[in-house]
């Protein structure tokens, strides 16, 4: 039963990271097709999820007072196929974008619980590994959803939507196997929750600003090294390492528990000063595989540690606010890193190596309040 109601979280796992890359290898071929519109419309393709991602997460402890578990993940996860692969049968920019925003909708009621429910159903022994777990099935879902993306849009604009299609995994195995109780715990996001819980929320906000430095500039400032496929297949391979860090990272917490928090801060800053001297193809894979190490441990070393601080609240308490942080940093990222860029003359990757150096900071001066208990 246990290793059943595992797989059946891990698919949940498998669709958020979907949520707006998935569509980014169709992004060329949307805009051509509404070139009459805005590139900015265009734009919101794409990051229009994250904000109402960022809203549901900041309700969704509301929301486990009026619905069980199961019925939340059921219900987010109809919505997630029927939105995302609704445009399928629209030709209007608004439509589209209304439908992205149901996305953001549907992701902001499950992302809390691919993780909050193996902090509830699991003992904190097994977080480590857990939170690894599900990080690893995160990146798989994006390599899976970039490449059928990729394919479909070849086809057709809106082919490439039909990749939320994967839903139906989830639907039938949390329709199958998710018990269906109420979560408690929360209260809603108060000051009190934000403050208990700043140090991973903040930590998960960083790391989402500098890992998205890397998929909105690499392509641009690599394609005068490798070509069209060869930036794609660096990129894809990103992901692949990130997943394996994922599958290693209960591992790893174990046999470096000290020092483990400061691996994914080290990892992006040496990630980004290897890009930034980017010369050469070395350098770019070299690069390319820090940042993925660094997503790889970042995401759930924060996610582990505030599992365990939180308990078998989790999912109403601090992982809606991780969500949240995570979904914020991904939207506010390029706002902040080009303008930076562009004010002091520098390349993004720069950027990307001063704010590394902020979140190693963060992490040393939050390390007490970081302790897991």
């Amino acid at each position: 039963m246990k290793r059943r109601l595992l797989f059946t979280i891990l698919s949940i796992s498998l669709l958020t990271v979907m949520a707006g890359a998935a569509i980014a290898p169709a992004l060329g071929v949307i805009s051509n097709h509404f070139n009459r519109c805005s590139p900015l419309l265009i734009q919101f393709v794409v990051s229009l999820p994250a904000f109402f991602i960022i809203l549901t997460n900041l309700l969704f402890p509301l929301l486990c007072k009026q619905m069980k578990t199961r019925t939340i993940a059921l219900t987010g996860l109809m919505l997630y196929v029927s939105a995302g692969a609704g445009v399928f049968f629209t030709d209007n920019i608004w439509t589209l974008l209304v439908m992205r925003a149901l996305i953001g909708v549907s992701v902001g009621m499950i992302m809390p619980l691919s993780t909050g429910l193996l902090a509830y159903y699991y003992p904190p022994e097994q977080q480590a590994s857990l939170m690894g777990l599900s990080a690893a099935m995160n990146q798989m879902g994006g390599v899976i959803a970039t490449f059928l993306a990729g394919i479909l849009a070849g086809i057709g604009w809106n082919y490439a939507f039909l990749v939320y299609l994967l839903g139906f995994i989830a639907i039938i195995l949390v329709a199958l196997f998710l018990p269906n109780e109420r979560l408690s715990g929360g209260a809603g996001i108060s000051l009190g929750l934000i403050r208990l819980f700043h140090p991973s929320v903040t930590g998960m906000f960083l790391v989402m600003i500098l890992f998205f430095i890397y998929p909105t500039n690499f392509a641009l400032t690599a394609s005068h090294i490798l070509s069209g496929t060869g930036i794609t297949l660096v990129m894809v391979g990103l992901d692949v390492v990130a997943f394996l860090v994922g599958l290693v990272f209960g591992s790893l917490m174990r046999s470096f528990p000290s020092i483990i928090k400061y691996m994914a801060p080290l990892a992006f800053m040496a990630g980004y000063l290897c890009l930034t001297s980017g010369a050469c193809i070395i350098a770019l894979i070299a690069g390319s595989a820090l940042i993925g190490i660094a997503n790889g441990v970042g995401v759930p070393y924060l996610n582990t540690i505030g599992s365990i601080k939180a308990g078998r609240d989790a999912a109403t308490t601090v992982m809606p606010l991780l969500s949240a942080a995570l979904y914020l940093g991904q939207f506010l990222s390029p706002l902040i890193v080009s303008p930076a860029a562009a004010a002091v003359h520098t390349s993004p990757y720069m950027i990307g190596v001063v704010i590394s150096i902020i979140y190693l900071l963060q992490s040393f001066l939050t390390r007490n309040k970081q302790m897991t208990h």
